[in-house]
């Protein structure tokens, strides 16, 4: 089967896994006779807080900020010394393509950078797995702080999704699951490496980006942002939490608690973590803190649509200067 039919046929599938999500989140909308399903969500939107709303979106910019800084600090060391504003157009662009291309964006945000600065696509995106790799272990500490702070309402949460248990009283711990799916990978992955010449000479590519770390002079500034932006995420979560009536009441705990359920959620590779998000979410609000489950449904829509609608924004702003850059430097390019 040639490769680009093979690709489209994994993508639509992950449309229609990703719809099936969305369909069983909006099942749990309950609705009066007569009353639309959007209508009821549209009415939530009007209801909310929309002061809260854009504090959120102040925030998720200073945060992408932040990132696209953190980025270019990655990329100092192997001689790309590009700008934060270069870095932060890219990386809204790859933002804006995550959207329609599950993990699309980690490679046009590199081709994005490499048209405005000549930065070498193998480079940057080597540095754009150490940001993953950094992300990765902030996400786990963040798990961390949520299950000291809420152990008991996390586990009854881990019970209800029925992990671990199989038929005839089997019983296998979560971290059990999780450890034969990271042997399991870890050996495709080797297995892959040995016998793809291909993938061998892009490791080799982007080896002097995932080395960068190593070799920034300003280590501690480099974790301070990583710090900064991962508490900036966090209030993204809390503005969204006190925008709703619904929730306003939950405490920093249960914010803490939504926000790690919601980056895990974030981490699946479907479009935007659509689906997967309004599937997660909701369970985690109306099994760890009691909410209705058609208010807690609505939340969520509302919530993931806001914070698509300011990455679309930001992302298409940033192609359009993106663009009208090159044909400064190219005035031939149409």
């Amino acid at each position: 089967m040639p490769k680009a039919i093979k690709a489209a046929i994994q993508y639509i599938v992950l449309l229609l896994f990703t719809a099936g999500l969305l369909w069983l989140s909006l099942r749990g909308i309950t609705v009066a006779e007569g009353e639309n399903k959007f209508e009821f969500i549209w009415k939530a939107w009007q209801q909310a807080h929309k002061g809260w709303l854009l504090m959120m979106a102040v925030i998720a910019y200073i945060s992408h900020f932040q990132r696209a800084e953190r980025w270019r600090m990655l990329l100092e060391p192997s001689g790309n010394k590009g700008t934060l504003m270069n870095s932060f157009y890219s990386l809204m662009v790859g933002y804006m393509v995550n959207l329609a291309i599950p993990r699309g964006g980690e490679v046009s945000r590199c081709y994005n950078l490499y048209k405005l600065e000549n930065a070498p696509v193998e480079v940057s995106f080597g540095t754009v797995i150490v940001e993953r790799i950094v992300d990765v272990l902030c996400l786990l500490f963040v798990i961390f702080l949520a299950f000291i702070v809420e152990w008991d309402r996390l586990m009854d949460f881990i019970d209800s999704l029925g992990i671990g248990k199989g038929s005839g009283g089997l019983h296998v711990p979560p971290w059990a699951i999780f450890a034969v799916v990271a042997v399991v990978a870890l050996v495709g992955l080797v297995f892959l490496f040995r016998k793809n010449e291909r993938l061998r000479r892009v490791v080799r590519g982007f080896r002097e980006g995932l080395t960068s770390i190593f070799k920034l002079e300003k280590k501690t500034l480099f974790v301070g942002h990583s710090v900064s932006i991962w508490i900036l995420y966090f209030f993204m979560s809390f503005c969204v939490v006190k925008a709703f009536d619904t929730t306003s009441h939950l405490g920093m705990n249960a914010v803490l608690t939504l926000f790690a359920l919601g980056a895990i959620a974030m981490a699946a590779p479907l479009p935007g973590g659509a689906g997967s998000y309004h599937t997660i979410v909701p369970l985690g609000l109306v099994t760890l803190y009691h909410l209705d489950r058609t208010d807690a449904v609505a939340f969520v829509f509302i919530f993931h649509a806001w914070q698509t609608l300011t990455m679309i924004v930001g992302g298409v702003i940033s192609l359009i200067i993106t663009t009208l850059i090159l044909r400064w430097k190219n005035p031939q390019t149409k």
